[in-house]
């Protein structure tokens, strides 16, 4: 009898559990938004089987499972159609540091001997950036120098900024034997440039986007945080070609360098954002061309637009492999790979420099290259056209 029950019991409970489970993993992988295009009075959309999308209010697609409804809930965005100027052709870019970068320590010849990084030893850490010393802001390296030696205390403050977070630290000063100036046992940087691949421009907004991925510091592997950038007009002067286990790379030169085109304003994990003073020159198509939502991008064929020589972007061929499903923004959002016999001969497939490539598929601007795999040249990533709108604040 008592054997029965928990039979019963269990025959019970186990279709519940399972339904409650089911129902849970229907929540937890609910994406938080989804962009859906606006088609004059209706919204098209290929992936997403969506109810009640007619509103002209944000709606709720609720997910549910035997009556039982999510408690989580996707945002519906009506999105109109978005239309920019691809770009493909390269560009010099100039960035300055927030503050100085630490990006490494050094011991000091003192009088009294070889002396510890005061730096390190009072908690200060690769990675930080000094905004302030004694209160007081600072931009470039010669600035904190000046500052350390503005007088002969021994100790100094500095201000520095740590993932987000405000950081004061008292450090004591050492006087450098060699040229009597004091120091507190750091390496810093304050700008970095080089080249890289414009994505798109909005004529309507005079927005610009490039590269696809961050721009990190060499030393420290974190994205820079910066004050100020500007973008250059630039020319491609030589490819280094890719191999397998070394990365080819594109060599490039500033064009009127004391002339920028634009202004960089943000460096975020999709690439680099900011204004144009005007109209880029040089743009391969005179008319702008739609983007694709992330559910529009198909495996298979596909272009990508970047340059090789000179200034001047051209087509080429490529294949898309392989397509992430993501809720979020994220530089390696497909794999694709170079089919186009021009390309691979003359660079391998993908090198650095042609980061922010536009990838077109059907006639619409899907993406852009990020990354190569440094053991298959010809193979590499590219991020969702979508995350870079949402970063430029376009989507």
């Amino acid at each position: 009898m008592k054997n029965k029950k928990i039979n019963i019991v269990y025959y019970i409970l186990t279709p519940v559990i399972l339904v409650v489970f089911l129902a849970y993993n229907k929540v937890i992988s609910t994406p938080q938004s989804v962009f859906i295009k606006r088609s004059q009075n209706r919204l098209v959309t290929s992936k997403f089987d969506l109810k009640n999308t007619t509103s002209k209010k944000k709606s709720k697609a609720n997910e549910g499972m035997f009556g039982i409804s999510s408690v989580k809930s996707a945002s519906i965005k009506p999105q109109a159609k978005i239309e920019v100027y691809p770009g493909g052709q390269p560009i010099g870019i100039k960035l300055h540091t927030k503050g100085v970068l630490i990006v490494g320590f050094s011991d000091i010849d003192a009088s009294r001997g070889r002396v510890q990084s005061p730096a390190a030893n009072s908690g200060i850490q690769i990675g930080d950036s000094i905004v302030k010393v004694n209160e007081e802001a600072i931009n470039t390296a010669d600035e904190l120098g000046e500052k350390v030696n503005k007088d002969s205390t021994e100790k100094v403050k500095l201000t520095v900024e740590r993932k987000g977070k405000i950081i004061e630290k008292v450090i004591s000063k050492v006087k450098c034997k060699s040229d009597e100036n004091y120091k507190i046992g750091l390496w810093v940087r304050d700008s970095t440039a080089g080249i890289g691949t414009l994505t798109f421009y909005s004529d309507k907004t005079k927005v610009f986007g490039a590269l696809g991925h961050p721009i990190t510091d060499v030393d420290t592997g974190d994205i820079i945080n910066i004050s100020r950038g500007s973008l250059i007009d630039s020319s491609i002067v030589s490819v280094n070609k890719g191999i397998r286990g070394n990365p080819g790379e594109l060599r490039g030169i500033f064009i009127n360098e004391n002339k920028p085109i634009g202004i960089v304003k943000n460096n975020t994990i999709c690439g680099l954002f900011g204004k144009g003073y005007e109209k880029f020159e040089g743009l391969q198509y005179n008319k702008p061309m739609e983007v694709a939502m992330r559910n529009e991008v198909k495996l298979g064929p596909a272009k990508i637009l970047t340059t090789i020589d000179g200034s001047q972007p051209k087509m080429y061929a490529i294949n898309i492999e392989k397509l992430f499903d993501q809720s979020s923004p994220n530089p390696k959002s497909m794999m694709i790979k170079v089919t186009d016999a021009e390309l691979l001969d003359k660079t391998g497939g993908i090198v650095q420099g042609m980061s922010g490539s536009p990838i077109i598929q059907n006639n619409k601007v899907v993406g852009a290259v990020t990354h190569v795999l440094i053991n298959k040249p010809d193979t590499g990533y590219g991020v969702y056209i979508e995350w870079m709108l949402k970063s430029a604040g376009i989507l």
